[in-house]
């Protein structure tokens, strides 16, 4: 690293190990890093201007990307970033990559990461990690999605309940309140992201189960960190409360079903 490079925070899976030079940000190459360039070089093509385009890779494996100037918001997320403004900007972002990556072939000889993927499957590439950390702001507004790694083939709508559990928060109010703002209404802004998005009808109806089912494969992917012996997620998990918490999160989602629902639809 020289004098000239600025370390940039955000993330657990690269923590430390990105930076700033100049205009481009220099950071670890994911497996699959060929074909992900090709997807962000085909998103640009296709009009999407609000993601990091490819720079070029290293012989040392990692890669570089066009930086793209803004706010991002870290843990523990500020006022700014959850109003409704906010949300409103973060749906209305994820339909315009969505409707331009529904025109973007998916390579189906790359090995696409399964970690956050839909386990369903899709013929469109998903981000499948929407969180704040990787969402740059301008003047308040969502204005770009970075870090595609964890992007993989999925449904639409598994790429809207993976944003939700993070924008609205879709948590309980014990596990939202260690990052965000409390006071936030869960159903209430489930309903602006639905809305923002322009969500059908029916995802709106099978959103809440889809949020359940996102739920369950975080879990499985904290489990597979923190069994790996992962200094950030054990740390992560140790402070949030366990195991326990998961235990809490997904009975009081299982519970408050019918009014997540209630909010979408009515």
């Amino acid at each position: 690293m020289t004098a000239e490079d600025e370390a940039l925070a955000g993330g657990m899976m690269n923590a430390g190990a990105v930076f700033r030079r100049g205009r481009s940000v220099d950071r670890p190459a994911p497996p699959n890093a060929p074909a992900l360039h090709a997807y962000l070089l085909a998103l640009e093509e296709h009009g999407f201007d609000a993601a990091p385009a490819p720079v070029g890779l290293t012989a040392d494996g990692r890669e570089q990307l066009t930086f793209i100037p803004g706010d991002v918001a870290l843990p523990p997320y500020p006022h700014w970033a959850m109003t409704k403004g906010a949300l409103e900007s973060v749906g209305s972002l994820l339909r315009r990559l969505h409707e331009t990556s529904a025109a973007v072939a998916v390579d189906l000889h790359a090995e696409w990461p399964g970690d956050l993927a839909d386990p369903e499957g899709g013929t469109m590439l998903c981000h499948n990690d929407v969180c704040p950390d990787n969402v740059v702001f301008r003047d308040g507004r969502a204005a770009a999605l970075i870090d595609f790694d964890l992007a993989a083939p999925g449904r639409p709508l598994w790429d809207v309940a993976m944003c939700a559990r993070y924008w609205v928060p879709v948590l309980d109010p014990g596990s939202a309140a260690a990052v965000h703002p409390r006071g936030l209404d869960a159903p209430a802004r489930l309903r602006i992201l639905a809305d923002s998005y322009g969500l059908s009808a029916g995802d709106r109806a099978d959103l809440p189960s889809v949020i359940e089912q996102a739920t369950e494969v975080c879990r499985t992917f904290v489990a597979r960190r923190v069994a790996d012996g992962d200094p950030g997620y054990l740390q992560a998990l140790a402070e949030r409360g366990g195991w326990e918490r998961w235990d809490r999160l997904q009975t009081w989602l299982a519970d408050h079903r019918k009014t997540f629902t209630a909010a979408l639809l009515n």
